[in-house]
């Protein structure tokens, strides 16, 4: 088996020699785009790749010559199983080759052969063969968590976010040596799908070649920058645009198979750029929005529950009467108008199932989910402070809500931001709670619905806190037909509306569809579909200015789940 084992690692690395070295990596250098296919290789990497490889091929060929000698100084006979050290043998017996030649051969070579084999082995944190070792420690110390619950600015630190690599943690760090170059994460990139100048693929490597250009060489773990130096980063070897191109739709973070975690970094050096003004105008206009408003719109505090006003029927105000569940609405199903009857939607089926529900009309503020995901920490704590202090007089048994973007902060951020003791809530998002209730039969569906649908899962929802099934419950509840799209679940593709995104100017490449549109393609490549169903008020607004800029509003019309749900009622 380990003979067989053998030969085919020499083979393997034969076939890497050729495709390397005589056709180059076209196809698996992914095109940066300021880099050629291959042009690692032509830039001070091709004596590290010669190293590895004519290590490993010597390595292999001295211990089948190692195990050829063997047999031949005394030709036990169960070394016929041999396979191929065995014919190695019989080839030295053809040269002549006696078998004290061959003992005292063998003794050379043994020596030969364990100097190189542990030569490679001390080679190996010098190398970009690291990954090998760093790999087992990054996927050990992932932290899954470590997108959907972003890091507090430390108390007294000298900044809110990262200027340079002494900056970042030891995990930080370690992630730029682990990063194989696979492309997964680029591959699975909104931003990069569109033309938009990012890479997280590309975002890790440049700074591994920069520690290592700034710290001479590489370092185990880069550890010269965690004692500082020149090692400055933010808008200088990554440059702004490309840091505020990501949506932190975490697919970057689910795709790479070594536990490299790209958003954290991002925001924190996103938080730096904020701290210095670096920023798109419109961006800055919202937060300044949010800031003095505590909604994105800008709009009067008094009119965020008017939405309220087209129901035949009082919603509770949670302030004022206990409730069974606080609705969170957020900022764009309540200031909206395109968006206030799907809002109002929403509130029929919940009275219709009978929910004991409530909202807290004006005492709400936008959640910060993509507030903190700019950057602007302390406005997210601002926000949060706001929220508890009126959440936490009222009374209710859990939250739900309808924005997978407030779901994610709610469920995983605003718990640490609330004092011990105090408790905390179940938070359910709305597809959640209907999925439950259509179960029980305590929301007794009139009729079954006979259309071919594609859902599309919310980033927010699926890969951030999977949520997959309870919306595919309700859709079999209803009798609908669902296709799903090639990416879909935790590996669903982004809307390009988070993180910001939303907020900010277009920033794809002329001609390139934009996230949103490259997914209404892929729903009408699946042929006759009816309806592109979400579960997100965002993805509402983005899809269907989708299928209006792609000329489609005739062959594909984009829902809510809730308009079926209340359409089977």
């Amino acid at each position: 088996i380990l003979d067989i084992a053998g030969v085919g690692f020499l083979v393997g690395l034969g076939m890497m020699m050729l495709r390397r070295w005589r056709f180059g990596l076209p196809q698996l250098d992914y095109a940066r785009p300021d880099r050629k296919p291959g042009e690692y290789y032509r830039t001070g990497y091709v004596k590290d790749d010669q190293i590895f490889l004519w290590g490993l091929f010597w390595i292999g060929v001295t211990g089948f010559a190692l195990e050829g000698l063997r047999i031949s100084a005394d030709r036990p006979l169960f070394e016929i199983w041999s396979v191929v050290g065995w014919q190695i043998a019989n080839l030295f017996d053809v040269f002549g080759l006696a078998p004290t030649t061959a003992s005292q051969l063998h003794l050379y070579t043994w020596w030969f052969h364990a100097i190189l084999a542990l030569a490679f082995i001390a080679y190996i944190p010098y190398s970009k063969a690291i990954h090998m070792l760093v790999d087992i420690a990054n996927l050990l110390f992932h932290d899954e968590m470590s997108s959907k619950r972003l890091p507090a600015v430390p108390e007294g630190a000298a900044s809110m976010g990262y200027q340079s690599l002494a900056d970042c943690t030891w995990k930080e760090l370690m992630d730029l040596d682990a990063c194989t170059k696979c492309g997964r994460c680029h591959v699975a990139c909104p931003a990069q799908a569109s033309g938009a100048p990012l890479s997280p693929r590309d975002l890790i490597l440049e700074l591994r070649e920069h520690a290592e250009q700034v710290f001479g060489g590489r370092s185990w773990l880069h550890e010269e920058a965690r004692r500082g130096g020149n090692g400055e980063v933010t808008g200088g070897v990554i440059r702004a645009e490309t840091l505020w191109a990501c949506t932190t739709c975490m697919a970057c973070v689910e795709a790479c198979p070594v536990g490299i975690e790209h958003v954290p970094l991002i925001v924190q050096m996103r938080r730096k750029l904020v701290e210095d003004g670096t920023m798109d105008s419109n961006l800055q206009a919202v937060l300044e929005k949010l800031s003095r408003y505590g909604n994105s719109f800008g709009q009067s505090e008094r009119l965020r529950g008017r939405w309220t006003q087209g129901l035949p029927f009082k919603i509770k105000d949670v302030r004022k009467e206990p409730a069974e569940y606080l609705w969170f609405v957020g900022d764009y199903a309540s200031y909206d108008p395109s968006l206030q009857e799907l809002t109002r939607t929403t509130g029929r089926v919940f009275h219709k199932a009978g929910l004991d529900f409530g909202i807290l009309y004006d005492g709400e503020k936008n959640s910060g989910n993509d507030v903190r995901r700019v950057g602007e920490e302390g406005l997210f704590e601002n926000l949060v402070h706001k929220n508890l202090s009126v959440i936490q007089k009222c009374k209710f048994k859990g939250i739900v809500t309808t924005d997978p973007h407030s779901y994610n902060t709610l469920k995983n951020e605003y718990p640490e931001f609330i004092p011990p003791g105090n408790g905390a809530w179940q938070v359910s998002h709305y597809t959640e709670i209907l999925a439950s209730l259509l179960e029980t039969r305590q929301l007794p569906l009139a009729r079954r619905l006979s259309y071919r649908v594609t859902y599309h899962d919310p980033c927010y929802l699926a890969r951030y806190n999977g949520v997959m099934e309870a919306p595919r419950r309700i859709l079999r509840a209803l009798g609908v037909e669902c296709v799903e799209m090639p990416r879909s679940g935790e590996s669903t593709f982004c809307c390009g509306a988070g993180g910001g995104r939303l907020w900010m100017s277009d920033t794809r490449s002329p001609g390139v569809a934009t996230p949103s549109e490259q997914r209404i393609e892929e729903a009408l490549a699946l042929g006759n579909i009816d309806i592109f169903l979400v579960a997100c008020p965002k993805d509402v607004t983005m899809y269907r200015d989708a299928v209006k800029t792609l000329g489609n509003e005739g062959r594909i019309v984009v829902k809510d789940l809730i308009e079926l749900v209340e359409e089977a009622l």
